[in-house]
């Protein structure tokens, strides 16, 4: 007999049946959708943290240039800076181990800047400046 008029020989040829085909491109499938999900994620990450980088930078930036010792007077100032929103509040510092009746050159001034981006994330900065004592009591 010749190979060619056996009934089984188309079977016996090598090849992939419909189901293993389909199950192949299910895998693959699988992978692209996971290392999709993996850069989505990666994209999501990259830009919060270029937000959150950006709002760190106005914030030194806005420290950087508040006036000096003398001119910063207790109160609040606002204002506007690259889209983001800020507010500087300046008051007396107050601790358990201040005490206010003491002779001193100095006394201690707590000063808050806080700085909204537009996304709604807020970092605060919390500081203690100490200013000249105007009444001279040494």
């Amino acid at each position: 007999m010749c190979p060619s008029t056996e009934p089984n020989a188309d079977s016996k040829r090598g090849g992939f049946t419909l189901i293993e085909a389909l199950v192949a491109l299910a895998v693959v499938a699988v992978a692209l959708s996971a290392i999709g999900m993996l850069i989505s994620a990666n994209v999501r990450a990259t830009r919060s943290l270029d937000q959150r980088l950006a709002l760190i930078e106005s914030t030194r930036a806005i420290l950087a240039a508040l006036p000096g010792r003398d001119a910063l007077t207790p109160g609040d100032i606002s204002g506007q800076r690259a889209d983001q929103r800020w507010r500087l509040d300046v008051m007396p510092f107050a601790a358990d181990f201040v005490d206010p009746s003491a002779p001193s050159p100095w006394f201690p001034e707590a000063v808050v800047l806080r700085v909204e981006s537009p996304t709604g994330e807020i970092l605060r900065v919390d500081t203690v400046r100490l200013r000249r004592n105007q009444s001279g009591g040494q």
